[in-house]
C-alpha cells in the first residue's frame, strides 16, 4: 500500500478541541503526524495549525473525510499532497541577485515548486548569462501607455498556467491598485527594509549619507497598499562608518536574495498564513 506525504493547514475561531479532532481524524485513517504547529492568537481570537503527516489514504477520502470537522470549527483550511508541486511565476527586472538565487535553489531541490514561467520588462538578452532551460520567458515591456494593457498580460499568465503564486524578484515596476489585488493572497515581494524613511531612488546611498548602522531586507506579501502587506520574512545585518554606499548595496543584495527564498521556502511547504495585515509562519 502506497504511503503519501500530506500538508494540512486551518485556521478558524480559537476553541476547544480542535487539535483533538485533527489529530484523532488523522489517526482513525491510519496516518502518522511528523510534525505539527499551532497558534492561538489572543487578539483575533482565531486559532492557526499546520500538521505535515503520512497516511495511506488518498488525498479525495481525506478531503472528504474532513468536510465534517470544518464546518464542525468553520475552518478556512487547505490539504495538499506534498507531492503535487506549486506553480510558481517569477517577474524580474534587470537586477538579477533575487532571480538567479531561487533558479540555483530550485535546480538543487531545495525549493521544490513548477516554474510555469519568467516575465520581465526588459528582453530576453538582458539575462544572456543566466540558464532557464526550457522555463517559458515573456518579454511584458511596460510604458506609461501601455501599462493596463500590459498588466493584464500577468494575470493570461497566471489563469492559464493555473499559476499558485508569483514571486517578484526584484520586479522594479510598481503594481497597480487593481493588479495588486487581483493578486492578493498570491504575490510575494522583497525590498530593502528602510521604508518609510529613505524612499524612491538610490535609497542606500540615503542611508548612507545618514549614517545608518543596520540595513535590512523584508518579504511580504502584495496588496494595493505599496510595501504594506502581510511580512513573511526579515533579516537584518551591521553596517558601519567605514562601509561606502555602494558596500551597502553589496550587503543589501544578499540580505534580499536570502531574505525572499526563505519567505519562498517557507510558502512552498504551507508554512505561512495570512492573518489580517500580519502573518502566522511556522518556521522548520
Amino acid at each position: 500500500m502506497t504511503t503519501e506525504n500530506y500538508y494540512l493547514t486551518l485556521t478558524c475561531p480559537n476553541r476547544p478541541g480542535i487539535v483533538a479532532a485533527v489529530s484523532t481524524y488523522i489517526f482513525e485513517l491510519g496516518g502518522d503526524i511528523e510534525e505539527a504547529q499551532q497558534f492561538d492568537d489572543k487578539a483575533s481570537k482565531r486559532f492557526f495549525m499546520r500538521v505535515s503527516f503520512s497516511c495511506s489514504a488518498d488525498s479525495n477520502t481525506l478531503r472528504t473525510g474532513f468536510v465534517e470537522i470544518a464546518d464542525r470549527f468553520d475552518l478556512t483550511w487547505d490539504l495538499r499532497a506534498v507531492k503535487d508541486l506549486k506553480r510558481v511565476l517569477i517577474m524580474a527586472s534587470k537586477l538579477g541577485h533575487c532571480l538567479v538565487d531561487p533558479l540555483y535553489r530550485w535546480r538543487i531541490g531545495e525549493l521544490p515548486m513548477l516554474i510555469c514561467g519568467i516575465v520581465s520588462n526588459h528582453p530576453r538578452e538582458v539575462y544572456s548569462s543566466i540558464d532557464f532551460a526550457d522555463i517559458p520567458f515573456y518579454h511584458l515591456p511596460v510604458t506609461p501607455e501601455t501599462k493596463p494593457t500590459q498588466e493584464a498580460k500577468p494575470l493570461e499568465i497566471v489563469a492559464n498556467s493555473k499559476v499558485d503564486m508569483v514571486i517578484l524578484a526584484r520586479y522594479m515596476q510598481i503594481l497597480s491598485d487593481d493588479l495588486s489585488t487581483k493578486l492578493s493572497g498570491r504575490c510575494i515581494n522583497v525590498h530593502h527594509s528602510f521604508l518609510p524613511s529613505f524612499k524612491g531612488a538610490k535609497p542606500y546611498h540615503q542611508a548612507h549619507a545618514r549614517g545608518i548602522k543596520l540595513i535590512g531586507a523584508t518579504a511580504h506579501f502584495v496588496t494595493s497598499d505599496l510595501d504594506e502587506g502581510p511580512i513573511i520574512e526579515q533579516d537584518v545585518t551591521r553596517v558601519t562608518h567605514g562601509d561606502t554606499p555602494e558596500d551597502l548595496v553589496r550587503k543589501g543584495r544578499d540580505l534580499e536574495r536570502t531574505v525572499l527564498s526563505r519567505a519562498f521556502r517557507y510558502y512552498l511547504h504551507d508554512r505561512v498564513l495570512i492573518n489580517g495585515a500580519t502573518s502566522v509562519v511556522f518556521s522548520d
